[in-house]
């Protein structure tokens, strides 16, 4: 007997990723929403796969955090039997087959996959019924509308470093200002050829009111970024 919720917990966020000459900028918001309760400020909704790879989580938390680590599983498997870790697209492809055959089971799962490979800066976007999709620009949640204005009116893919960062921390911010699901902090990374970094997390309050990090300190610390734990 399946018993029904006693009612919907709505849900949202604000994920974005774009690519550039110099690789994949990603950003996100890290408040973790049930309905009208904020359960958590400071998720964190930037996965790590391997060292190349990183993965935003929309959706359901718990749905994300399962099949993303499905996912880091069966690339591991893949990179021991190959001798190399399968290319982006190749990723983006077995997350999509895997879910695909359980589309049927409610699932919640939009993800953001950014790396580099081969091939160079990669990213794609992945949905619980088996979508997959390759782009130079995404923004997945409920802040996505608003996230997508800002970045339709200054991205390209020659942006430099710094410029690439600020556009990324502003369309995150100006969608946590508008959309009431999205909120707490902006963790931005950047996926380049030598592996990812974790640029920064600051308030998206600071964002918005323009008090966070100029585009000249950005310049001035970005010799300075220190790496999370490294994920083999």
């Amino acid at each position: 007997m399946v018993v029904p919720a006693p009612f919907l917990l709505s849900h949202g966020t604000t994920t974005l990723a774009f690519r550039c000459s110099h690789g994949v900028v990603v950003a996100a918001d890290t408040r973790s929403s049930c309905g009208s309760l904020i359960s958590d400020p400071s998720s964190r909704k930037v996965i790590t796969l391997h060292r190349h790879l990183l993965a935003t989580t929309s959706g359901t938390s718990a749905d994300c955090a399962t099949w993303l680590r499905l996912l880091r599983c069966s690339l591991r498997l893949r990179h021991l039997n190959e001798g190399q870790q399968p290319s982006v697209a190749g990723a983006a492809k077995l997350l999509a087959f895997l879910l695909r055959g359980c589309h049927s089971k409610d699932l919640c799962v939009a993800t953001l996959l950014c790396g580099w490979d081969h091939n160079g800066p990669g990213l794609y976007y992945v949905y619980s019924d088996g979508t997959c999709l390759s782009g130079d620009v995404f923004s997945v949640g409920s802040g996505s509308p608003y996230a997508y204005g800002v970045m339709d009116g200054g991205y390209s893919y020659d942006l430099p470093h710094d410029e690439a960062f600020l556009l990324a921390r502003q369309a995150v911010g100006h969608a946590a200002h508008r959309d009431s699901y999205s909120g707490g902090n902006v963790d931005l990374y950047h996926v380049r050829s030598s592996g990812w970094v974790c640029i920064s997390r600051e308030d998206l309050t600071d964002v918005y009111r323009g008090l966070g990090p100029t585009v000249e300190e950005i310049r001035d610390d970005k010799d300075h970024l220190q790496e999370e734990t490294k994920v083999e």
